[in-house]
């Protein structure tokens, strides 16, 4: 079975095991209620689990791909996120019954001369099914692991065998990570980076000068913004044959809903992927935290959760 498409509705599955793995996450493993096969999927991807009360959040999936029939997911408790992980923590048990869509992946592992892997915190999650397909292909890898304390990095057990491939950097024991030490250079090696905003940022600014493509990023929070003029614009749906008109305090999404055109829709920050549209013509203005330059150069697909049109006219494959 494919990875799932975003128009594939929300299915089913039955928490078979809640684990703790650090000081303030959990794993979830979830399995299809009638024990079926769910989709395959590759290293980078990720799921909707869709809670009671209508929470979608996203997780990426860092169990063994090859296990057909369940999925695993980390959880970190987020004092300040929006209810999920709260929700996760401490009211859903062993036995319940979630919606999953997806899986997904706009983090997809790209062939390399040797990767170099950085995570900070839970992004640790995504890079795990990619250490493991590394392996597989024989490929060189190493992975610097940052995280506050060591009781709350996830997942150290399974690190350990791979020895000194794995640094270990907990914050209160090492301060923080030394990417002028690890990104000196990039001859051959492809990064991939996953952790909060501020670990992101510091990587993105310390490889400003590589060629494109070298270093991919997934954030769970969406990037700030830049400053932009958040003017009307029209949009032709050109399957429909209509045209609608994007109001300067409207997104795209919400005028495509007032207007009786369903996209489904998850994250509603540019990080899920869920809601990406194709673009005939047009200019769109990204805000998303997904694309890459060369992607939005290309400007033949945008999110319309979050991203507008650099122009007075956008026509969409809708």
């Amino acid at each position: 079975m494919a990875e799932a498409s975003a128009a594939d509705p929300p299915a089913e599955v039955r928490v078979t095991a809640k684990t703790p793995v650090a000081d303030g996450v959990v794993a979830l493993t979830l399995a299809r209620p009638d024990g079926g096969r769910l989709p395959d999927w590759t290293p980078g991807a990720h799921v909707d689990l869709v809670l009671p009360g209508g929470l979608t959040r996203q997780y990426s999936l860092c169990g063994d791909r090859w296990d057909a029939r369940s999925y695993r997911v980390g959880v970190l408790r987020e004092p300040a996120g929006r209810g999920g992980s709260a929700f996760v923590h401490d009211e859903l048990r062993e036995g319940d019954l979630v919606g999953i869509g997806g899986p997904r992946n706009n983090f997809r592992l790209v062939p390399a001369e040797r990767y170099l892997f950085i995570a900070g915190g839970i992004g640790i999650t995504p890079l795990l099914p990619m250490i493991v397909q590394a392996e597989l292909l024989g490929i060189g890898w190493r992975l610097l692991y940052g995280g506050r304390t060591r009781a709350s990095m996830a997942f150290l057990d399974e690190l350990a065998p791979y020895g000194d491939k794995v640094a270990v950097v907990p914050q209160d024991e090492h301060g923080l990570l030394d990417l002028a030490a690890w990104l000196p250079d990039p001859a051959g090696t492809k990064v991939y980076c996953c952790g909060p905003g501020a670990l992101l940022d510091a990587v993105e600014r310390r490889c400003a000068g590589w060629p494109p493509g070298l270093l991919r990023t997934e954030r769970f929070v969406a990037a700030a913004r830049r400053s932009a003029v958040d003017g009307a614009f029209e949009v032709e749906l050109r399957r429909s044959g209509r045209t609608l008109t994007v109001g300067p305090r409207q997104s795209l999404l919400q005028a495509l809903g007032e207007a009786g055109v369903p996209v489904l829709s998850s994250c509603r920050q540019g990080l899920c992927g869920t809601c990406e549209t194709t673009v005939l013509d047009g200019v769109p203005d990204h805000r998303d935290s997904l694309l890459d330059d060369a992607e939005r150069a290309a400007g033949d697909c945008m999110f319309v959760c979050v991203s507008r049109a650099a122009g007075d006219r956008l026509v969409l494959d809708l």
